[in-house]
């Protein structure tokens, strides 16, 4: 290596830099643990890197915003799916590339882009990985990677984000677990609605809806296959509307969308679209990623590779 070489390259660091935020609450603490790891390997692996700790929700977001005006080799979110929709959501047409090491509950993300759960061949990947464009969806001024929710899950998310059980069953491990007792939970009381859906201009009317999921991805929930066909970089949502069914049926029906069978049974109905408006006759919760955005009515929008990630 020439001198002159050498010298702009100490000079230009910046290029190979790794920039880390870590939510050390996430997982039930498992975020602080994985990075205590992580961090030893980097050390080990001399690379130059920094890190910025979340102190509050939606820090993430702060973050990644005041980084993505930075030179660097990619911003790494380690977290679960919450911490890396606020990373995503402050990266968004940056070109800095959003990098993944898991450590929430369901890591939905993670599972949907084959990152390995294992921490050293995350950051393996992320260090050797290629970069690629990805679509993601747009509520108002908010972006979700995977699913928007809308209705009884959007109500599912909300219980179990403050439920004590979800970090129970992070402790042993089970957290994919939550989310199901968090819907035995909310269909005790839940009741469906009608709604009305304009879907690339065209109207239609469901009736005694239980859930809408608008998917970029397939899964959610921690691995519920709610839209098995489900392609992030297609430029289209696929939409599972859950309607006309008893709670009974609905409890029957639940458990095959894991596999992604729960598409061939009446009441579920599967369409694709650009853009999607949500009108119901009551405000229904609307969740993306897991966290909760707001209510009914809304408009969601893809958006065709909008997001970089490695």
């Amino acid at each position: 290596m020439s001198c002159e070489l050498f010298r702009f390259l100490i000079k230009r660091k910046d290029l190979f830099m790794y920039y880390f935020i870590v939510n050390k609450i996430s997982g039930n603490g498992k975020g602080r643990k994985v990075w205590k790891k992580v961090e030893k390997l980097l050390k080990e692996k001399q690379i130059n890197y920094q890190v910025r700790f979340t102190e509050h929700p939606k820090h993430a977001v702060k973050i990644a915003r005041e980084l993505s005006s930075e030179k660097c080799c990619a911003v790494v979110a380690v977290g679960g799916d919450g911490t890396i929709h606020d990373v995503a959501n402050g990266l968004i047409d940056s070109n800095i590339p959003l990098g993944v090491i898991p450590a929430g509950s369901g890591n939905d993300f993670a599972r949907a882009f084959d990152i390995p759960t294992d921490y050293k061949k995350a950051l393996e990947r992320i260090l050797t990985g290629k970069q690629r464009k990805i679509d993601i969806g747009k509520i108002g001024k908010e972006y979700f990677i995977t699913v928007t929710g809308i209705g009884f899950d959007g109500k599912v998310a909300e219980v179990n984000n403050a439920s004590k059980y979800k970090n129970w069953f992070n402790f042993i491990r089970l957290g994919d677990l939550s989310y199901g007792l968090s819907f035995l939970h909310v269909l005790l009381k839940y009741r469906p609605v009608n709604i009305q859906l304009k879907v690339d201009g065209k109207n239609l009317v469901f009736f005694n809806v239980w859930l809408i999921a608008i998917a970029n991805i397939s899964n959610y929930g921690g691995g519920i296959r709610i839209c098995p066909d489900a392609c992030y970089n297609d430029g289209f949502f696929d939409i599972c509307i859950v309607h006309n069914m008893t709670k009974w049926e609905l409890l029957r029906t639940f458990p095959k969308a894991y596999k992604g069978k729960h598409v061939f049974y009446p009441g579920v109905t599967m369409i694709k679209g650009k853009q999607v408006e949500v009108i119901s006759e009551l405000p229904v919760i609307v969740q993306g990623d897991g966290e909760i955005l707001t209510k009914t009515p809304v408009n969601v929008t893809i958006q065709r590779d909008a997001l970089l990630i490695i």
